[in-house]
C-alpha cells in the first residue's frame, strides 16, 4: 500500500503535533558503534541532539521529546504557524539566513549578514511569505535537520550516496492520550532496546535532559538547606519526591519554588525543550522570555512529577514484563485519560504498530476523539494566550 502524500498528513497552515522517525539506510549503524568495522559514531548522536537543539531556537517549531539511538532517532514536533506570523520581516529574514547563509565563517557558522544581504530577503515580498511559511514547517524542519547531518557524516566518511533510508515517516497525534503515550514510548526507546536501565541512564533522549534539570535544582535546593552533603546524582524516585515536596506552600518560600520551576522549565539541559506542565502554577516563571525555543508553551495537563512517575512505572512494566496493580497515585492519572492500566501498557510498546499516519489512543471512550478531546486538544495546541 502506497504511503499517504505528505501534504494529506501534515497541515502547514495549522497547530498539529506530530511524530517523526527517521532511520539510517539499511539499518546501518551510523549513530553508533559498527560492529562490523569497530568503528564507534556514537557522537552523531550528540550531532542530531545539538542540532535539533538549534533549530528549535531558530524555527517556529517546538520540540516536545526526542531519543537518538544507533540507527535511528525519534522527535515529536508541534508547529506554530501563529508565532511565526507575529514575526517581522526583519526576523523571517534574520531567521532563514541562520539557516541558509549565503556567506559563511571559516569554522562553518553562518557569517554575520550585512543589511545590504537582509534587505535583499526582506523586499521580495513572494518568496518573504513562503520563507515564513517554511519557517513553521514540519517537513521542512526535518529537512533543515535530516540534510545536514547525512552532508556533514558523508564529508566526515569520503563519500557520497544515502545517509537516511528515505524520507522521514510522521504521525500526527489526535488526542491528549495519544500524545502522553507517544512522548513515553519515546523516551522509553532505550530501555524496550535493552541499552539502558533506568531512565536518568537513558542517553540522548528528553527525559535524560530534563531529570538531569531537575537533578541540579534538588541538588542545589538540598545544598542551600544543608540537607546533604553527598554529591553523587540523585535517583528518578529522590528527584520525584523532592519535585513533588516543592510543590507544597509549607515547604519552601516562594523564591525558593521560583528558583527550582526556572531551572526545571528553563534548564541548562532541557530548557530548549516545551515544558512539560500545559499550564504552571507560578506564571511569572512560564512568563520568562527564552529564546531556546518558539515559545514556553507547555504538553500536557500534568505536572513533570507526576509525567516521571508515570513514566518510572512503565519502564519496570516494560523491563519486567509485569502487570502488577496500579499505584494509587496513577489511577487518578488513568481516570482523566479513560483508560486502563493494562491497555496503556500495550499503547506504550505496540504505539506505532497500531496507526502509520494519524493515532488515537485504543480504548479511550468513543466520541471523545472527534469530539470534547480533540476540541481540547485544538484549545491547548492553539488558541490559549501564548507566551512568547
Amino acid at each position: 500500500m502506497a504511503r499517504k502524500n505528505r501534504r494529506d498528513v501534515l497541515a502547514d497552515g495549522e497547530v498539529q503535533i506530530a511524530h517523526c522517525v527517521n532511520r539510517c539506510v539499511r539499518r546501518a549503524f551510523l549513530c553508533g558503534k559498527d560492529e562490523v568495522s569497530g568503528r564507534d559514531y556514537d557522537y552523531r548522536r550528540q550531532m542530531i541532539r545539538q542540532r535539533l537543539e538549534f533549530l528549535a531556537g531558530i524555527m517556529g517549531i517546538e520540540v516536545l521529546g526526542y531519543a537518538v539511538l544507533s540507527n535511528h532517532f525519534h522527535t515529536i514536533l508541534r508547529n506554530r504557524p501563529d508565532i511565526v506570523e507575529t514575526w517581522s520581516d526583519e526576523d523571517v529574514a534574520r531567521k532563514w539566513w541562520m539557516l541558509c547563509p549565503a556567506r559563511r565563517d571559516p569554522d562553518g557558522s553562518p557569517a554575520e549578514p550585512t543589511e545590504l544581504e537582509l534587505k535583499e530577503l526582506r523586499t521580495n515580498r513572494r518568496e518573504l511569505r513562503e520563507k515564513r511559511r517554511r519557517l513553521s514547517s514540519i517537513s521542512w524542519f526535518m529537512r533543515f535537520l535530516c540534510e545536514r547531518i547525512a552532508k556533514d557524516s558523508n564529508k566526515e566518511d569520503k563519500c557520497t550516496g544515502r545517509f537516511w533510508e528515505g524520507r522521514f515517516k510522521a504521525q500526527v497525534l489526535k488526542d491528549d492520550a495519544a500524545i502522553l503515550a507517544c512522548l513515553q514510548y519515546v523516551d522509553l526507546n532505550p530501555i524496550r532496546a535493552g541499552i539502558a536501565k533506568s531512565l536518568e541512564a537513558s542517553d540522548f533522549t528528553s527525559v535524560q535532559d530534563r531529570i538531569r534539570d531537575l537533578q541540579q535544582a534538588v541538588t542545589e535546593h538540598s545544598a542551600e538547606r544543608k540537607t546533604s552533603d553527598d554529591s553523587r546524582p540523585l535517583s528518578v524516585a529522590t528527584v520525584i519526591a523532592a519535585t513533588e515536596a516543592l510543590e507544597e506552600p509549607a515547604s519552601a518560600s516562594t523564591a525558593e519554588r521560583n528558583r527550582f520551576d526556572s531551572a526545571v522549565e528553563h534548564g541548562e539541559r532541557a530548557g530548549w525543550l516545551s515544558p512539560v506542565p500545559l499550564e504552571s502554577k507560578r506564571q511569572s516563571v512560564r512568563a520568562k522570555s527564552s529564546s531556546r525555543r518558539a515559545s514556553n508553551k507547555g504538553i500536557l495537563e500534568m505536572s513533570l512529577g507526576e509525567y516521571l512517575q508515570l513514566l518510572d512505572w512503565t519502564a519496570r512494566q516494560i523491563r519486567t514484563d509485569k502487570r502488577g496493580s496500579t499505584p494509587k497515585e496513577l489511577a487518578p492519572i488513568f481516570e482523566r485519560l479513560q483508560i486502563s492500566a493494562e491497555l496503556w501498557i500495550e499503547s506504550v510498546l505496540n504505539f506505532r504498530k497500531w496507526c502509520r499516519s494519524a493515532v488515537v489512543v485504543p480504548g479511550t471512550t468513543p466520541g471523545r476523539t472527534d469530539s470534547r478531546s480533540t476540541k481540547r486538544v485544538a484549545e491547548h495546541n492553539s488558541s490559549r494566550p501564548i507566551e512568547a
